[in-house]
């Protein structure tokens, strides 16, 4: 049996593009789209048996018509095929209100062939072409869902974190030892598993957040663990398999140097009835951010051209990435830097941004006074002190500095 695992798309990032005059569409949304396209491309052409999405599928709660109809058209693809998907609900899914619908709710309504969408915890025994599988959801849940105002009352955020925690592991073992155990089966959870590297979720945060450790979640009752919610790919323990596929696009300059895409998870049973289950990860080759940082000093007079030649070192990065230029500078050659060569030079990116960092050169200090408030005798005193020189010293320097600040003031 061949699984299919994704999350966190985030449609509707717009950051780093334009408006499309094609579609209308921004730029940024075109690219979450392809790489979501790649994604199921993959599903119809490799024999998968199903297609598991771990929650967020926009950026907001209240996504435009547009949003939803590109991922509509997206799930029909799947759908349509044969397979069956599975929607978790993630917490940019969930509505501004308790009692509003989510924004994958549809789905269900309608009551769409093959498409299951879990918005609270259950277990979901799930038919494909080569089998049931069971899968045990925990959606992003409020506060509000688990706990009571009289259990939350005069509880600090670290108190409540571990109630949290208690409800959400009593959810996990109750719905595992319900499981039959000749069945393959995945737990599906959005959530933040504390250990995990954080990536650009932490931008995209809404409110505090709860976690759960990682031994709340790793039940041996189950084949694998789909995780959601956490923008960074990373397998959090082999047996059984953790892991939190990661976003299928990089969203912002945080995602950088992560290689985005999904997992594939195979589960196969043995004649003694055992079950096995391997892992593999597929890129989806989506935008890439680049940043080119160049460090100038005092001494490089044609700063413009070290900055073009940093760029033309990477040029063919840059080309149809998202590059960021950061410049650290001294304020003396701010003014002979050339924008319009820089940006030329730039060109071919797909959107580029520059930040300048520009070290203002500080009036230096002796003591509780700034050099130009005394005299230069005085200054020579206070350095000579702060050197921790010897009071014979100090005097006998002083008296040939006098000598010699004099003989200056002359000519």
């Amino acid at each position: 049996m061949k699984i299919l695992h994704f999350a966190d798309l985030h449609l509707g990032v717009e950051s780093y593009g334009h408006i499309d005059e094609v579609t209308g569409l921004s730029t940024r949304q075109n690219d979450i789209l392809s790489s979501l396209d790649r994604v199921i491309d993959y599903a119809l052409n490799n024999d998968i048996d199903l297609v598991l999405f771990a929650g967020d599928a926009y950026k907001s709660r209240e996504p435009s018509q547009t949003q939803q109809r590109e991922f509509a058209k997206r799930i029909n693809r799947i759908s349509g095929s044969g397979i069956p998907i599975f929607l978790l609900i993630g917490n940019h899914d969930l509505p501004n209100a308790v009692g509003r619908a989510t924004s994958t709710e549809i789905f269900d309504t309608l009551a769409i062939k093959n498409v299951h969408v879990a918005n609270k915890p259950d277990i979901f025994p799930i038919p494909t072409k080569h089998g049931i599988i069971q899968i045990v959801s925990l959606p992003w849940l409020r506060r509000s869902a688990l706990l009571s105002k009289e259990d939350t009352k005069n509880l600090n955020f670290e108190q409540l974190n571990q109630r949290m925690q208690e409800s959400l592991t009593n959810i996990i073992n109750t719905l595992a030892a319900k499981l039959d155990p000749g069945l393959p089966s995945i737990l599906a959870a959005h959530i933040w598993v504390v250990g995990a590297k954080l990536g650009t979720e932490k931008m995209m945060t809404i409110g505090q957040e709860h976690t759960l450790l990682l031994s709340n979640v790793a039940n041996p009752a189950f084949d694998y663990i789909a995780l959601g919610h956490i923008h960074k790919r990373q397998v959090l323990q082999d047996n059984p398999l953790v892991v939190y596929s990661g976003s299928v696009e990089k969203l912002d300059f945080g995602d950088e140097d992560d290689e985005k895409g999904f997992y594939v998870i195979d589960i196969e049973t043995d004649d003694s009835g055992k079950k096995h289950t391997a892992f593999q990860f597929h890129p989806t080759d989506g935008r890439r951010f680049l940043t080119i940082a160049v460090n100038l000093s005092p001494q490089d007079t044609d700063a413009t051209a070290v900055i073009l030649a940093a760029i033309s070192e990477q040029q063919t990065k840059a080309k149809d990435a998202i590059v960021r230029l950061e410049l650290r500078l001294p304020a003396e050659i701010e003014g002979f830097i050339k924008d319009s060569e820089i940006k030329n030079a730039l060109k071919e990116a797909y959107y580029f941004t520059i930040a300048r960092d520009i070290k203002r050169e500080s009036r230096p200090r002796l003591g509780q006074f700034t050099v130009s408030e005394i005299t230069p005798a005085e200054a020579l005193k206070i350095y000579l002190e702060q050197k921790k020189t010897s009071p014979e010293r100090v005097k006998e320097l002083l008296e040939y500095g006098q000598k010699l600040i004099e003989d200056s003031n002359k000519g």
